[in-house]
């Protein structure tokens, strides 16, 4: 019996030797992630030639001089949750719970995309001339309400791009055996390089062009897995996994089945997911960028289109590739057969690459390591020039230099970008040599990302909220949530590790605390002395720039630029606010449908899929998909098509 444990053992801990060599990495890396970023650069170069779009400007580094049109806002949107954690986390919870996981992941971001779009246009409604959240709280809050939620951003966009580069790093290391470490801090470099250059513009081209091919691949995968013989058809899929509730049942679901939305440990997840993205949405102030730098009639679309399209894609590929890895993990095709996935494994995102690898051997692994790289890249680009628009505008205009340049934002702005990648590659560093993984970040950073949900959708729509509610309660929410966190994980498992801390339900609890009770103490504290803003105020500042770099002048050009936009936002008022109205509905149905209406009443009723339902459940979720790529891919072509002949059209003259 010892030997037998022993060798029980050995296989269990037994490296496994990756599918790809260790060079693969570092050209994924280094050299496509340089190429990528020449390729920005041109193309910024090119724009500023050909269509006049000079990112040396900080109207047009920051915000792309609001211009960016519905189908490239919809991409970027898309590209905005398609973090590497969206393709690995959703297979993840997919081979832990079954079909519920994949969808709760879904469900979990797609509401909140939508929801979006509210604040978007309520902005465009109210600061027609902002560039980042916090200017919008500085106005309204003063100089306290500003550090704090500088405060509450910062922790979010820290723990996102942390998150992130664990679950990349780890899946790289495992497909081409490249150091983690070097993985993490290379990652960021050609990211660093086309934001430096291109600014808020050349992420948004960049988020086009690894969306379309992250689709591309997913869609490869829709159909590549069930060609493999093991599994050869969706009924065959289904027929795999009726078979292995009876041999290995899921804990807390209907009948141990897969087949089932009855899991409770998926509708834990669930409310821990959507209340974290909450978070991660609404204080994250790259979406507020991209929201700002969208044309005032491409917010709503674009984010609506956004939403609704990325849904398909942790839904669909979760669901097909979760069960894949559990089709095949009992065969010789899988990477570490003859034994099961290890919590470890799984935890740290590798039920993704090692599925891949099964269905598609070396190409599989390829297009794994492609698509992992593609989705980090894209959301650290997003995360970078966030952090650099908090470091330029929020510190250095408002507390270093107030009389700042628009040349010394820019360079404020390049020192952010440069600055904010160094310190996400150390800070995952240091997670890792922390024993922390991405499952453990999936679960708890709600908890820390949560307390400025509510204060924030009250700054920008609730003029009551007082500026004492403000800014206590996001404090006193987070201390709330990390109590009941810490203390619900040492009163369950008794002790406080980093094991206990990634447990379900402390998870659950404190990130529910993080996110509700701030609501409640700022509804409490503003009705003891409420105030009434003035939505008015907002417009009272000037804080666009100038365009001329002759100091002299900037505050004519600014003054007549304030005045245009003033202008401008009398004309489309009634339209922003029509626009309004149609996001609040659609964000309303876009919540009961995917978070009420279809998966509760499939919860409460302990029904296990039947194979003609199982295989209607994957079909629609493969043509949603496809569709995805289909609205990710050409819609911002047929979208811009004016001005792609433009560029074209002016090609001629920008070389002569």
């Amino acid at each position: 019996m010892d030997m037998v444990q022993r060798n029980a053992d050995d296989l269990a801990t037994a490296p496994i030797n990756p599918p790809l060599p260790q060079a693969a990495g570092y050209v994924v890396v280094i050299v496509i992630g340089f190429l990528i970023a020449l390729v920005m650069i041109a193309t910024t170069r090119l724009l500023r030639r050909t269509l006049g779009e000079d990112n040396t400007k900080t109207e047009m580094f920051m915000t792309a001089n609001r211009s960016v049109g519905t189908g490239l806002t919809a991409s970027a949107v898309i590209s905005s949750w398609l973090w590497s954690t969206a393709v690995l986390g959703s297979a993840f919870v997919g081979y832990n719970f079954g079909v519920a996981g994949p969808f709760w992941f879904a469900a979990g971001c797609s509401p909140m995309i939508v929801f979006f779009s509210v604040l978007g246009i309520a902005c465009k409604l109210r600061v027609p001339e902002a560039h980042t959240l916090l200017e919008i709280v500085r106005i309204r809050y003063g100089k306290v309400g500003h550090v704090v939620w500088i405060v509450l951003c910062l922790i979010n966009n820290i723990i996102a791009i942390a998150n992130m580069l664990l679950g990349a790093s780890a899946t790289i290391s495992a497909l081409t055996g490249m150091h983690i470490i070097a993985a993490t801090f290379l990652l960021p470099v050609g990211v660093v390089l086309y934001t430096f250059v291109g600014g808020i513009k050349a992420t948004f081209l960049t988020d086009y062009f690894h969306t379309f091919v992250i689709t591309i691949v997913v869609c490869f995968f829709t159909i590549k897995a069930f060609t493999v013989p093991e599994i050869g058809s969706i009924g065959g899929l289904y027929d795999i996994m009726v078979k292995l509730a009876a041999t290995q049942p899921v804990e807390g679901n209907a009948g141990g089945s897969y087949l089932t939305m009855t899991s409770k440990n998926a509708i834990l997840f669930g409310i821990i997911h959507t209340l974290s993205n909450f978070g991660l949405v609404i204080m994250d102030t790259g979406f507020f960028v991209k929201a700002f730098s969208a044309t005032p009639h491409a917010v709503v679309p674009g984010y609506i289109v956004g939403g609704i399209a990325y849904f398909a894609i942790p839904w669909a590929f979760g669901t097909i590739m979760s069960f894949s890895a559990l089709s095949l993990e009992h065969t010789s095709k899988f990477i570490t057969f003859p034994r099961r996935l290890t919590p470890t494994e799984v935890s740290n995102g590798l039920v993704l690459p090692y599925a891949a690898v099964a269905i598609a051997g070396k190409g599989g692994a390829i297009a794994i390591l492609l698509i992992v790289f593609m989705a980090v890249t894209s959301t650290i680009s997003a995360q970078v020039i966030s952090v650099s628009s908090i470091v330029s505008f929020d510190i250095y205009r408002q507390y270093i230099n107030p009389n700042a340049t628009d040349k010394d934002v820019i360079r404020w702005s390049h020192i952010g970008v440069v600055g904010f990648g160094i310190f996400a590659a150390a800070f995952s560093t240091a997670l890792h040599y922390g024993n922390v993984d991405l499952g453990w970040t999936l679960y708890m950073l709600g908890v820390l990302t949560c307390p400025g949900i509510l204060p924030t959708v009250f700054t920008i729509l609730w003029k009551r909220q007082s500026k004492v509610a403000a800014i206590v309660s996001p404090l006193l929410g987070m201390a709330t949530g990390i109590s009941v966190w810490l203390g619900t994980a040492h009163a369950l498992y008794g002790e406080v590790s980093v094991t206990t801390t990634g447990q379900t339900l402390p998870c659950v609890y404190g990130t529910v605390a993080s996110a509700f009770s701030p609501g409640v103490f700022s509804i409490v504290i503003s009705l003891i002395k409420p105030a009434n803003y003035d939505w008015r105020d907002f417009r009272k500042e000037k804080l666009t720039f100038g365009t001329t770099s002759d100091s002299s002048s900037d505050d004519d050009v600014q003054a007549k630029s304030h005045e245009e936009n003033i202008n401008r936002y009398v004309i489309d008022k009634g339209q922003l606010k029509r626009l309004l109205t149609i996001s609040g509905a659609w964000a309303a149905a876009t919540f009961l449908g995917h978070w009420v209406l279809w998966p509760l009443p499939m919860y409460a009723s302990n029904y296990i899929f039947g194979k003609g339902f199982f295989v209607a459940w994957v079909v629609v979720a493969i043509i949603w998909v496809w569709g995805t790529m289909l609205v990710a891919g050409f819609y911002p072509i047929v979208d811009g098509r004016k001005q792609i002949l433009r560029i074209f059209a002016n090609i001629p003259k920008s070389v002569r």
